[in-house]
């Protein structure tokens, strides 16, 4: 299942990989970190937690049907969106990030497309992931591609009074 990136975004000067090579790991986490910062006050913690989830896939390359979409600007990390297989036929959509030099471009809606239509190829029965609440264009981006609220707990980590907010989306059971 090949996904290339759209004209647009090629003529942009960027490429995809589905494999991380040196650096990447570490670029993708700082850039996160440093912008989720900036753009929602998260501190540390959350810069913490987004390497350990990158960490993990970089750790376990063979964890069956987990993929990861990475976008690349002059071979660095610009963006990302992880599929992460988990038991009885669900995957987790992790780490969506798009540099914020290159937000606008619907690179983001694009990644998150490309995620969903590969998990439903694969043979998924659902995919779901978490986000916090105030997160306005992922969000957005979650809903426009069929993904729909589960549930919401207090969020843990985030910053004063953050909510985590669970999307899923099923697909028809196929014969």
């Amino acid at each position: 299942m090949a996904f290339s990136l759209p004209e647009r975004l090629a003529r942009a000067g960027l490429h995809l990989r589905h494999e991380f090579r040196p650096g990447d790991l570490g670029e993708l986490i700082r850039i996160h970190g440093v912008q989720n910062a900036l753009d929602y006050g998260f501190g540390p913690a959350h810069e913490a937690y987004c390497a350990r989830i990158a960490a993990d896939f970089v750790l376990n390359p063979h964890a069956g049907r987990s993929r990861v979409w990475l976008v690349c600007q002059d071979d660095l990390a610009v963006g990302s969106v992880f599929i992460v297989e988990l038991p009885d036929a669900i995957a987790q959509l992790r780490l969506l990030f798009v540099d914020t030099r290159l937000r606008g471009l619907g690179l983001g809606r694009w990644l998150v497309q490309s995620a969903v239509e590969y998990a439903r190829r694969a043979g998924f029965r659902c995919v779901f992931l978490w986000t916090v609440r105030g997160l306005d264009c992922a969000t957005g981006i979650y809903e426009d591609a069929g993904f729909v609220k589960t549930e919401e707990k207090p969020g843990a980590g985030w910053g004063d009074g953050s909510v985590e907010v669970r999307y899923e989306l099923r697909f028809p059971a196929t014969s």
